[in-house]
């Protein structure tokens, strides 16, 4: 009996070697899609990297087996929390008091493009401000570009939750920007 298990133990080993390496395949090759919602959350480049990255690592060393090919969802929500626990942390809002005098004389000011810059920045801001259930939505459709069926398998919720929690998140932008 002592020589049938390592035997079996070996497989085992083999199989989640195998499992592993499949896992690391398909997770890396969404690397694209997972950069795209991070440069949505964070305000440069070099975070939204640093976000994948952590993210990544987070994923790397602790892997597990998909069900139903929903590593997108899995990566998301990953990041999701990546981005709450480090990043959100790292922020501190600060406000300071305009100067009138200061803002008309800033270069850029009058610019064409600079009123389309500034509405980009407060849609950009409502939808930070949004719940996370409706934010996770609204970015993954509108920002992301993912159809109804892919986000609701990614965010692991149902497709007709996925259209309510969208137009509920759609118009609480509206609501914030105007």
């Amino acid at each position: 009996m002592s020589e049938v298990q390592p035997e079996t133990d070996a497989r085992g080993i083999a199989e989640e070697a195998r499992a592993r390496v499949r896992f690391e395949e398909e997770v890396l090759g969404l690397a694209d899609q997972v950069y795209r919602v991070a440069r949505r959350l964070v305000s440069t480049r070099e975070e939204a990297e640093d976000l994948v990255q952590e993210t990544y690592a987070r994923v790397l060393t602790r892997p597990r087996r998909l069900r139903n090919a929903d590593e997108l969802g899995y990566l998301l929500r990953t990041m999701r929390n990546t981005f709450v626990d480090v990043h959100a942390r790292r922020r501190r809002l600060t406000t300071t008091e305009l100067n009138e005098e200061l803002v008309e004389a800033a270069p850029g000011a009058g610019v064409p493009g600079a009123d389309a810059t500034a509405e980009a920045h407060d849609v950009l801001r409502a939808v930070a401000a949004l719940p996370a259930d409706f934010r996770d939505v609204l970015v993954a459709v509108d920002l992301t570009g993912l159809s109804y069926a892919e986000t609701a398998r990614a965010l692991d919720i149902p497709a007709g939750t996925v259209m309510s929690r969208l137009y509920r998140a759609r118009e609480r932008v509206a609501r914030l920007v105007a």
